[in-house]
């Protein structure tokens, strides 16, 4: 009986499929630990690789991009939203952080883990109502 082979692919493929993984795994960093750095991180690998990414890993630089995006913009609009209305020193702003936490920041998490799964199985990933479409 011959030995097993596995297809791991060209090389593209598995460049695309490694950039796709670092591409979620720099967003998630930039959603727990390395906020900012992370996503200056993401911007560099997005205008670097956009052009010459395969169509996986291409999808995943955009969705990651715009994901990242859409969860600063909520943080800027939430902190913009809680000065202007109560302040720091409010308890009603502590319910609000806390909310915000619980359910926005951990559903783009969430999304994160979802999207580096895919990733990880060379598949395409679109982040529901922040992503843009891409094809494939």
């Amino acid at each position: 009986m011959p030995p097993l082979e596995i297809n791991a692919g060209s090389s593209s493929d598995t460049t695309g499929k490694d950039l796709a993984i670092k591409a979620e795994v720099l967003y998630l960093a930039n959603l727990l630990i390395l906020p900012g750095i992370a996503f200056i991180v993401l911007l560099v690998f997005y205008f670097r690789n956009r052009q010459s990414a395969s169509g996986l890993a291409a999808c995943h630089l955009q969705q990651t991009l715009f994901a990242s995006i859409w969860a600063g913009v909520l943080i800027v609009v939430l902190n913009a939203g809680i000065i202007l209305f109560s302040g720091y020193d409010s308890p009603t702003t502590w319910v609000i952080v806390i909310l915000y936490f619980t359910v926005v920041h951990a559903s783009f998490v969430l999304l994160g883990a979802l999207g580096l799964a895919s990733a990880m199985s060379a598949k395409h990933y679109h982040f529901p109502l922040v992503g843009r479409s891409c094809p494939g």
